[in-house]
Parts: structure tokens; C-alpha cells; sequence
């Protein structure tokens, strides 16, 4: 049954008609067939097309002689490492899942082969030697790094949603899901040793991992986010490759391309990372901060991973209070101006900041942001004043804003009076009033100071607006007496200008 299987197993030339071998193909059943695919399919017909590398050549004196479907229960300790390798040689072959009726007696044995594997590997009995550290590794290479094709559906909006709400699921992911456990139970297994597999478990096998997080079916990046935080716990030497690599996945994200299936993922993984990072935080950590995470809150699609990218700003507050000063300038550069849903989120997390940030670095940046708070307060869209009006029921929040009054209250007070005057919304109209009473009564010599100069102000904008206005009625009036009636450049310029001068006069 098996005889196509097992001769897709590169062997040395020279052992091809040893005894050992013989014996191994006697429990082969003659005639079948097996199918070696191109790729996998997806659910709905996207191909999942893998980009495969030359074929995969094992040590014919580790394969040879060994019975890869003999039981481990049934095999002699000293040969169990042998048959995991020859076990885990013959799972390179591949099959197309797209077509559920197509080997389906290979892709049950092939499953049998598997889940025997992951036992193996979990019972943790005998140390995995190098050369099935080099067959496990390529074995995985197989059957997981692949291309997917392009990603034709749209940018999600900024509350996270694609217009396709539906999400896409691999055909093959039954099959991929217990090569996944399996390499999550070798990677953190004790029987691995990190020194040894770090040779193998190199840069370019995580470069392939990471790349998979492009996957559309979530279940596989869920998987994969497990996988790469067990590779950067184990392999310490990799840590700087694998931040420097996901750093540049953010990079092409927020720069260039703005599509991207793992951003969530990733910062997951991210948030787990800087709660680990050392005190005092090295540059690298806080370039990070400035060059990565601040500009990812300018992609549209913010919504879909905001929650993650909150987490890890905050640790990097939690860490360091000096950063929240960086944080704020960049918030503020990149604030939206015509998306109200990314300006509620914008404020929702100034105010997690606001409750952390200490006096020092409040006072280096409460003039532009209170600017800034100003004019949502003075928005037209109900949640966006609200949530600007709201930073007023958190005591922290409140307390520097008292204690530097004299400079944000005249910020902050006419957005509040233009409210009170004519806002449309009920709710944010009691929300001004509100703090607007609270303000008043902490200092209420220095609110009517404030309010005195507001009046003064505005009697100055509206006087000036009215000259305005008369200036131009003026000049309508001159040009209804006097019409151009000839149309050339060099006779309407000179016309146009006498009449000006005659109002302005």
C-alpha cells in the first residue's frame, strides 16, 4: 500500500539493496499510489500554494533499515530515535486537501504517522539526537512554509471589520494543526537541547515562520503566535533577530503596503516581550517605541489590533514614565481629523496615559494637548465630546488639571462655553455644564477671570467679523455701481483694483 510513500525517501544509492531495506519494503502492499501536491487549498478555493525548496536528504545510515509504520511501544530503546526520524521522513510527503477524495488512505496513514509523532514528543522519554532535530525541522519545512497568494480583499475599516466579514479557512488546517502541535511540543520539549537546535531553528526557519502570519485562517496564526513566543523564550540568541524582524513586518505594514493578517498576533507577542524587558530600558527598546508602535496607530484599519497596541504603549510607560511624553507628541501627530472612530479610540487612550503620567512629563505636554482635547470637546460627533468630557470623572485626571489650571484653563474654557451655548446633543450639553461648575467651583475668582477675558475675546472676533462683512458689502455695492463690462486680463485687473481701493478708502 505503502511502497509509493516510502520511495519518495531520498536514500543513498549505495544501500539500495541492503537486506534492512528489503525487509522494510516486504510490509509494503504492492500497487498503491501516492500523490505528491503542489499546495494546499483553502476552503473556498484559494490556493495555498507552497514554496518548496530542493528535496529534503536525510542520513541514509539513520533511515536505513528501520520500519517506519513498527510502533514505538514495539521498538527497542535504542532504536526509538531511529524510527522517530524515519517516522518523521516519511511525513514529508504531501498531499492536496483541496480535493477531500483524493489519497485518502495515504492521508490516513500519513495522520496515524502524525499523531503517533506528538505522543512520542510529549511523553518525553529519550533525548532527541541531531539528526532528528535536522529530520523534525524538515519535516516542518515541508509541510508549513509556503506562499499565499494576494490578498484581494479590502483594507478593514477603522473599527476593525472588513467588508467580508467571513473569515477564510485552510481546507488542509486538520492536517497542519497536528504538525503544529507537534512542533510546539518538540520546541518546548525538556529533551531538546536549545545549543543543538539552535543550528537548525535558525534565522531563516523563523523568517519562514514569521512569514506564515500572513495566514488568513486565524486558528493558524493563533498557533503560530504560541509557537514563535516558545522560540524567542527558548533560543536567547535569536531574540534580537526576531524583534528586528517583526519590527520590519510593522515597518512595510504602517509605510507601504497597510495589509497584513498578523498585526494583531504579533503586538500579542510584543506586549509578552517588553513586559520582560530589563531596567533601564536600552535605546534600542525606546526606538522601538518612537519608529514603530506610535506609527502604527496611523494604518485605517487601527480597530483591529488597537486593543494590543494600547497593551504594549502602556508597558512601555509602566517602565519607563519619561516615555509618555513621547507618546503624547506622537498621539498628537497623528491624530485624526476626519475619522471620529480612530479620535474616540485616540482618547481613550490618552486618558490609560493621563492615569500614569506623572506632574514632570504632564507639564511638558498639557498646552497641546489640551488644544487638542479643545476641539474635541467642541466636536459635532456625540462620542467623541463625550469621551473628551469624560477625562473629568477620573480623579488622577483631575488632579493635574487643577494643579496646572491657570495654564489649561484658558485652553480648555472656550470649548466649554461654546458648548453651553449651543451644542445639539442633550447629554454632552449636562456633560459641559457639569465641568464646567467643577471648574468653577475649585477656583471661582480665576473662572470668572477666564470667563471675562473669554467675553472680551469673543466681542473682539465678533466685531471684527462684522467689519469684515461690511468691508465686502461695501465692495459689492462699489462693483454693482461701476460693472466691468470688458473681460481682458490687462483691462479687468486695473478695474478691479480702483474699485477696492475706493471701498478700503
Amino acid at each position: 500500500m505503502l511502497r509509493q510513500i516510502l520511495s519518495k525517501i531520498p536514500r543513498n544509492s549505495g544501500n539500495s539493496d541492503s537486506p534492512e531495506l528489503a525487509r522494510s519494503n516486504s510490509y509494503i502492499t504492492a500497487g498503491s499510489h501516492v500523490h505528491r501536491s503542489t499546495g494546499f487549498n483553502s476552503g473556498i478555493g484559494r490556493p495555498c500554494t507552497p514554496k518548496r525548496a530542493s528535496s529534503a536528504i536525510f542520513p541514509a545510515s539513520v533511515v536505513a533499515g528501520i520500519e517506519p509504520l513498527l510502533p514505538f511501544k514495539s521498538a527497542p530503546n535504542s532504536e526509538k530515535m531511529n524510527l522517530f526520524v524515519s517516522k518523521v521522513s516519511l511525513c514529508c510527503v504531501t498531499f492536496d486537501f483541496s480535493d477531500g477524495t483524493k489519497n485518502s488512505i495515504e492521508k490516513d496513514v500519513k495522520r496515524q504517522i502524525l499523531l503517533e509523532l506528538l505522543d512520542f514528543v510529549a511523553s518525553g522519554s529519550i533525548r532527541f539526537s541531531e539528526p532528528a532535530i535536522l529530520a523534525m525541522c524538515r519535516m516542518c519545512s515541508t509541510n508549513l512554509f509556503r506562499v499565499f497568494p494576494p490578498n484581494y480583499r479590502s483594507i478593514p475599516s477603522s473599527s476593525g471589520e472588513h467588508d467580508d466579514d467571513d473569515p477564510v479557512f485552510c481546507s488542509a488546517w486538520p492536517h497542519l494543526q497536528i504538525i503544529y502541535d507537534l512542533l510546539l511540543k518538540f520546541i518546548t520539549s525538556s529533551c531538546l537541547d536549545a545549543k543543538v537546535a539552535k543550528k537548525y531553528i535558525d534565522h531563516s526557519f523563523i523568517l519562514k515562520l514569521l512569514d506564515l502570519f500572513d495566514s488568513e485562517d486565524p486558528r493558524e496564526r493563533e498557533c503560530l503566535k504560541t509557537i514563535l513566543h516558545r522560540v524567542y523564550g527558548k533560543f536567547m540568541v535569536h531574540r534580537p533577530l526576531i524583534r528586528k524582524d517583526i519590527s520590519n513586518i510593522f515597518y512595510q505594514f504602517v509605510f507601504e503596503t497597510e495589509r497584513h493578517n498578523g498585526i494583531t498576533e504579533l503586538l500579542e507577542i510584543f506586549g509578552s516581550i517588553i513586559s520582560g524587558f530589563a531596567l533601564p530600558l536600552k535605546q534600542e527598546h525606546k526606538i522601538f517605541l518612537q519608529r514603530v508602535l506610535i506609527p502604527l496607530h496611523k494604518p485605517k484599519s487601527l480597530g483591529v489590533y488597537f486593543h494590543q497596541l494600547s497593551y504594549c504603549v502602556t508597558q512601555f510607560i509602566d517602565k519607563d514614565p519619561s516615555l509618555s511624553n513621547v507618546v503624547i507628541r506622537g498621539l498628537l501627530k497623528y491624530w485624526p481629523i476626519t475619522n471620529s472612530q480612530k479620535e474616540v479610540m485616540f482618547l481613550d487612550e490618552l486618558k490609560d496615559i493621563l492615569e500614569e503620567i506623572n506632574m514632570v512629563e504632564f507639564q511638558k505636554v498639557m498646552v497641546p494637548l489640551f488644544w487638542r482635547i479643545g476641539h474635541c470637546i467642541n466636536s459635532f460627533h456625540f462620542q467623541v465630546a463625550e469621551r473628551a468630557l469624560l477625562f473629568w470623572n477620573k480623579d488622577q485626571i483631575v488632579s493635574l488639571i487643577l494643579h496646572n489650571r491657570h495654564v489649561i484653563l484658558p485652553i480648555i474654557l472656550p470649548a466649554l462655553e461654546k458648548n453651553a451655548q449651543n451644542h445639539w446633543n442633550p447629554s454632552i450639553l449636562n456633560l459641559t455644564l457639569n465641568v464646567r461648575k467643577m471648574i468653577m467651583d475649585v477656583d471661582h475668582m480665576f473662572f470668572m477671570t477666564c470667563h471675562i477675558h473669554f467675553k472680551d475675546e469673543e466681542a473682539k472676533l465678533s466685531e471684527s467679523a462684522e467689519k469684515r462683512k461690511k468691508t465686502w458689502q461695501r465692495l459689492e455695492n462699489a462693483a454693482n455701481l461701476r460693472p466691468i463690462t470688458r473681460t481682458t486680463n490687462d483691462v479687468v485687473i486695473p478695474l478691479a483694483t480702483s474699485i477696492s481701493s475706493k471701498v478700503i478708502s
